[in-house]
């Protein structure tokens, strides 16, 4: 059976890609780091026996290293796992101990998860890989200036995404850098423009329409490529 890993999937974005691919009849290995507030997650175990829900902190990375024994194989790889830090940080206010905390979960992070589970993912035929960055990344699309912290995250993450691609597509696997939208979440606020469901099945269609000519590119839920 096709196996696809989802860091973060307690709530939000990376829950309803764990509902999505367990509905497909894909075996699932979704992780949380809080219990407290994974109680809806924890639930589906109940529903669906293609689901094994695991603890890991992904900055933990003696824990992801040893990750890799949770699978013979692994076929796609959804790090979905984020954290957005302190708003606003504009010019002369931004707390460097969160801006630390944020560049760590959200760029560093996603690249030791490939390199610890790279002899499984070596195992599979369909090597894909998808990160989940965000629109705010783009060095183009920054006309407003601001945003420090979560920014240089996400443009960090993909230039990683990039460096990924050029280092593993010769070995045929697909990276991707996914936007998912502004979505009503915790994170994304009631004021978003779009909900969970409608993201996810965006993200769905895209990761698994992809192949060699979308690797190493950067794309918005519904399909369209964003520049870098």
């Amino acid at each position: 059976m096709r196996t696809v890993l989802i860091t973060g999937a307690n709530r939000g974005i990376g829950l309803g890609l764990t509902i999505a691919y367990l509905k497909m009849g894909t075996s699932v290995v979704a992780t949380y780091r809080n219990e407290a507030s994974s109680e809806e997650l924890l639930s589906l175990c109940e529903k669906y026996d293609n689901l094994r829900v695991r603890h890991l902190d992904v900055t933990d990375y003696a824990a992801v290293s040893a990750f890799k024994n949770e699978f013979e194989q692994l076929d796609l790889l959804i790090n979905n796992a984020g954290y957005y830090g302190p708003k606003g940080c504009s010019f002369g206010d931004t707390d460097v101990d969160e801006w630390r905390k944020v560049l760590e979960i959200n760029t560093i992070a996603p690249l030791k998860l490939v390199e610890a589970l790279y002899p499984v993912l070596e195992q599979s035929s369909e090597k894909r890989i998808a990160i989940l960055s965000s629109r705010v990344g783009s060095m183009q699309e920054n006309t407003s200036g601001g945003g420090y912290i979560y920014r240089s995250s996400k443009a960090g993450v993909n230039s990683v995404v990039k460096s990924l691609h050029n280092d593993l597509s010769p070995q045929g696997y697909t990276l991707l850098a996914l936007h998912p939208g502004w979505v009503k979440t915790r994170m994304g606020g009631p004021n978003a423009l779009i909900d969970v469901n409608q993201s996810v099945a965006g993200l769905v269609e895209v990761i698994e329409g992809s192949g060699d000519q979308q690797s190493g590119g950067f794309y918005n839920y519904d399909g369209q490529t964003i520049a870098w």
